[in-house]
């Protein structure tokens, strides 16, 4: 393959779309989109259902780990809806990721949106669970249906569904 092949296909831009609102997938999309940003990868990230809450300011900063029916905490399924159970787990992740330098969600999204990246959230989405554009984290982008998201993509963009 020559180097002008190379170029072509070379990774320019990642597209993010964050789903989920448990500190694990929240996690992976916001390290995702900083490694990409470190990287001078052009990043757009989407917020949809219940990926809202990460830009949402009322939830922002209270996300949690989903311990019920999370087969990745390889504990038996009954421990997981005791009460208590996903704070005591919350905890835990979280005091690891501050051992590793990992920021808290708000200052990760701070740190992403002053690279340069773009944030979005999902107008169905907003409109299902009854959001306005004022309950959204300030340094929101906007708020656009998932084909005007789509419409971002350029030649050299990845698609990341989380």
């Amino acid at each position: 393959m020559s180097e002008h092949d190379q170029g072509e296909l070379a990774l320019k831009k990642m597209m993010i779309i964050v789903s989920k609102a448990g500190i694990d997938g929240v996690y992976a999309g916001l390290i995702l989109a900083n490694g990409a940003r470190s990287e001078g990868i052009e990043v757009d990230l989407f917020f949809t259902f219940f990926g809202l809450d990460v830009i949402t300011k009322k939830r922002m900063d209270y996300l949690k780990v989903a311990t019920a029916g999370n087969t990745g905490m390889h504990m038996p399924e009954v421990v997981g809806v005791f009460p208590g159970m996903e704070n005591l787990a919350t905890h835990m992740m979280m005091k690891e990721m501050e051992k590793l330098d990992v920021p808290p969600v708000h200052e990760f999204l701070d740190i992403i949106k002053a690279s340069d990246a773009k944030v979005f959230a999902c107008k169905l989405a907003m409109e299902m669970f009854h959001l306005k554009r004022e309950d959204l984290w300030e340094d929101v982008d906007d708020v656009l249906s998932v084909g005007q998201f789509y419409n971002r993509f350029t030649p050299g963009s990845q698609i990341i569904f989380i």
